[in-house]
Order: C-alpha cells, then sequence, then structure tokens
C-alpha cells in the first residue's frame, strides 16, 4: 500500500523532535504509535513511510496546539535541513532559475505534498498540491511548507504573500507577525506563496548568493560550537542538582549568564532547558527505582517534585511505565 512505502528522510523527524522538545514537549509523547523508534532514527539511511509520518505530526500538532507553530518549523528548515550541502546551485544568478530549483529539489526531497511553479515578470508564484488526501493535516502541512520556502526564498526575496484555502486558526495577529514582510490571507482558492523578485534584497556585484550563504553558514557554526558548550554545561549542572535548584534561573545563575541567553543558545543548539532537566530526571529516577529501596516519595522530592503524584505523572509521560511498573520488573524474586 502507498501509505506504507518508505518515501520520507529519517532526517526530518529528526529535526521535527528537536522541534517539539524545544517548545518543552516530550520527544516520547510525539514518537507514540508512530512505528518510529530509536535505531530508525539514528539511522542517516532511514526513511519514513507516509503513515509513519503522519502519525508523527498528528500527534506533534495536537501536543503543540499552535496553529502557527507549524510555519515556524518550517522556517527551520532550510538549506542543511533539507539535505543540500553543496551550494552549486547557489551559483545561479537567475533568481527565478535559482527559485525553481530549490522547488523541484523539495518536491523530491519532502513529497508530502506537490509544488506547481509559475514566474510571470518579477513574480513568482508556488502553489501547493494535496496529492495525500492529508485531511485535518492539510494546514498543518501546508504550513511547514510556506516556513521552509520563506527560509529558502528570503536569499533572494523581501516580500511574501501567504495564501491559505482555510479559514484562519487561533489569533489573527500572530499569522500577521510571523516574519518581516510576510502578509498571510485565508479563505483563498489555493494554498500559494507570491514572490516579487523586484523587492529581492539588493547585494553588491561581486557578493553572489552563495559567497553570502557561505559567510551565514560560518558564523552559524561558530554560534553553534558556543551553543554546544553551554549544552553541557546546562547538562553538567543539572546532574548535580537534578531536583528544585535546577530551575533555569538557578542555573543561568551558576554559569554567569541570563535565563534568556541559555535559552537562545540551547535553542540554537537543538535543545530546550525542560528537554535537558527531564532527559537527566529520567536517568536519576530509572536508576532509583532498580537501584534503591528508596521510597516514591523521597525519590519525588529529591527530583524536585512536590508530591508522588506529580513524578509518577512525569515519569509516565517519559517511559509510558509507572515507577511502580519499573521497580517490580526489577525485582523479580521479590514479586
Amino acid at each position: 500500500m502507498a501509505l506504507d512505502v518508505p518515501l520520507i528522510s529519517v532526517r526530518y523527524a529528526r529535526r521535527f523532535l528537536r522541534f517539539v522538545q524545544k517548545q518543552g514537549i516530550s520527544g516520547t509523547m510525539v514518537l507514540d504509535g508512530s512505528g518510529i523508534d530509536s535505531n530508525m532514527l539514528e539511522n542517516p539511511d532511514a526513511y519514513l513511510s507516509m503513515r509513519q509520518t503522519q502519525h508523527l505530526l498528528h500527534n506533534g500538532n495536537r501536543l503543540l496546539n499552535d496553529p502557527t507553530a507549524s510555519f515556524r518549523f518550517g522556517q527551520e528548515l532550510d538549506l542543511q535541513g533539507h539535505g543540500i550541502f553543496g551550494f552549486a546551485l547557489l551559483r545561479q544568478r537567475d533568481y527565478r532559475k535559482l527559485v525553481n530549483m530549490v522547488v523541484q529539489y523539495l518536491r523530491v526531497s519532502l513529497p508530502l505534498m506537490d509544488m506547481e511553479i509559475h514566474c510571470t515578470g518579477e513574480l513568482i508564484s508556488i502553489r501547493l498540491h494535496d496529492n495525500w488526501d492529508l485531511k485535518k493535516l492539510k494546514p498543518m502541512v501546508a504550513n511547514i511548507y510556506m516556513g521552509s520556502i520563506h527560509t529558502l526564498a528570503s536569499l533572494v526575496c523581501r516580500k511574501f504573500t501567504f495564501e491559505f484555502d482555510f479559514a484562519c486558526p487561533g489569533n489573527s495577529m500572530a499569522w500577521q507577525h510571523l516574519a518581516e514582510g510576510v502578509e498571510v490571507k485565508f479563505n483563498r482558492p489555493h494554498n500559494r506563496v507570491l514572490m516579487p523578485l523586484s523587492g529581492r534584497q539588493a547585494r553588491d556585484d561581486d557578493t553572489s548568493v552563495a559567497t553570502y550563504l557561505a559567510a551565514a553558514r560560518s558564523r552559524e557554526q561558530i554560534q553553534g560550537d558556543d551553543s554546544l558548550n553551554v549544552v553541557m554545561k546546562v547538562r553538567t549542572e543539572i546532574m548535580n542538582t537534578p531536583g528544585r535548584d535546577g530551575t533555569l534561573e538557578r542555573v543561568a545563575q551558576k554559569l554567569g549568564m541570563s535565563p534568556r541567553s541559555v535559552r537562545r543558545h540551547l535553542g540554537l543548539a537543538g535543545f530546550s532547558f525542560s528537554g535537558i532537566r527531564n532527559d537527566i530526571r529520567e536517568t536519576f529516577a530509572s536508576r532509583y527505582l532498580t537501584e534503591t529501596d528508596m521510597p516514591l516519595e523521597k525519590i519525588a522530592d529529591q527530583l524536585g517534585y512536590s508530591d508522588q503524584a506529580s513524578f509518577s505523572k512525569a515519569y509516565r509521560s517519559w517511559t509510558r511505565r509507572t515507577p511502580g511498573e519499573v521497580r517490580r520488573a526489577s525485582r523479580p524474586d521479590r514479586n
């Protein structure tokens, strides 16, 4: 059956999981029931079926509960996000051909929707077609595409008009502030984006788009190295104090940084503070449960929870098992 044919590179699942975790959502909950396991996620050559992809997106959309989140996720899908590691195509100085080349690449690498491009004078129009009958997922997927188109095409365009064939979900003002130079319209005949090249960013004659992007990529690499260093320091601090002192504010204070700066560095590295803290708490909790006789109330207190019920609820969200089940399974001779 077509829905079970491997089509989508697993790198998109990894990117999506990092995105939802930055919003404080457990990756385990997003993967629940999707049939995607850790071995698949760690295999760079793995591909997801359309059924697995839809299940993953459905879970994420429900848990995010933010209509604009999918557009923002799409904005994180830059050239590297789509697996375009070479910049050869960016030597193309004809901006219409450049956008057309990127669109053709996306049609192959991310076949959730088809894309139809038209160029009329200085106006580029990209229309999305739902070939999979995505139903309720259609707005989310359309937004992912639109966000990514914005990131890729902003290299050569300054103004964008995004048209959606569905009613405005959520706060209309939030949609009008997605990015500078963006206009969003709903209840239109088609899902499409209009981009006038006449508003493209001015560049020096001696500076190609490729050179511009290479410089930007170098800056991001430097920032990424700094941010990974912050991730390691944050992990160390939380491991030292996984309880009530392991808050963003107190960790930031120990690092001599502001909470906002810590959050920004973690985001650049693809992490969230809550995601790191939950991973560490899960590790500590599992060791306490399997290697000690510490009462559940004491474990909850050690990890900063106000009561046993809150701890048990959190642990089950991480592992899909209760603390009691884990402890009993580790001591079969005592059952």
